[in-house]
């Protein structure tokens, strides 16, 4: 029998519901999505490049400061968006995964993107996603080399698949196609708990790729003023 495969995600969520603490003071008054680059809001560059690709609705999950975003982005008609909001507890964020299952009625049966809201990359997702995703693989995820604030790197790659074990290891890039059940089928699913140790739980299932690009971290001032002097040269 042939094996059904998936077709390109049309749902993709964005995660941006933490405090920005390492950016302060600009999140003193600002959510870190909205900090500009290069004359855009973060989050908009992000919105920009996955309408792009062909995606048609945007998951995104609110926290700290969550309204200044929701007020800013709207319905998202001015990207061509249907913009969906997740709320969380402003002064409890709920992590990365469990901001994503608290969305799930909102993103489907599906598979579907995550986006970290504070990851910058030129990364060409729509051919990404044009390659088929098994039907018996709970997921792709994008790894890059390691920066300077993370070299030690989050997983291995070992014939195509995440590895735990193998060296050298790399830094997950925030970027990934995930099916719904590499959540709702997490044996410790519980309110508040982050992604990586969901990946780690599915090591030698998820597809991994290593790019060697332009990536960007976007967790501290500094590196905020590098990308915008980075995108502003080009502009």
């Amino acid at each position: 029998m042939t094996q059904l495969i998936e077709t390109p995600p049309t749902t993709a969520m964005l995660l941006a519901a933490g405090f920005g603490r390492r950016m302060r003071p600009l999140t003193d008054q600002t959510p870190k999505p909205l900090l500009s680059v290069a004359g855009k809001p973060l989050i908009e560059h992000a919105l920009l490049r996955l309408q792009g690709i062909g995606v048609q609705r945007v998951v995104i999950n609110l926290g700290y400061l969550g309204h200044m975003i929701k007020d800013y982005l709207g319905s998202g008609e001015r990207w061509g968006l249907d913009i969906q909001y997740s709320v969380e507890h402003e002064e409890k964020p709920l992590e990365t995964a469990g901001g994503i299952l608290n969305a799930m009625p909102l993103l489907g049966e599906a598979p579907f993107l995550v986006v970290n809201g504070d990851v910058w990359c030129d990364f060409d997702l729509s051919d990404w996603v044009a390659r088929p995703l098994p039907q018996d693989c709970p997921g792709r995820l994008l790894m890059v080399p390691n920066p300077p604030h993370n070299p030690e790197g989050d997983f291995a790659i070992e014939a195509g698949l995440l590895s735990g074990t193998a060296k050298p290891r790399f830094t997950f890039a925030g970027i990934s196609w995930l099916r719904p059940e590499v959540l709702t089928q997490y044996p410790k699913m519980r309110e508040c708990f982050g992604l990586g140790e969901v990946f780690t739980f599915n090591e030698d299932k998820l597809q991994a790729e290593l790019y060697r690009g332009d990536w960007c971290d976007v967790g501290t001032p500094e590196r905020l003023d590098r990308l915008h002097r980075r995108l502003s040269a080009e502009n």
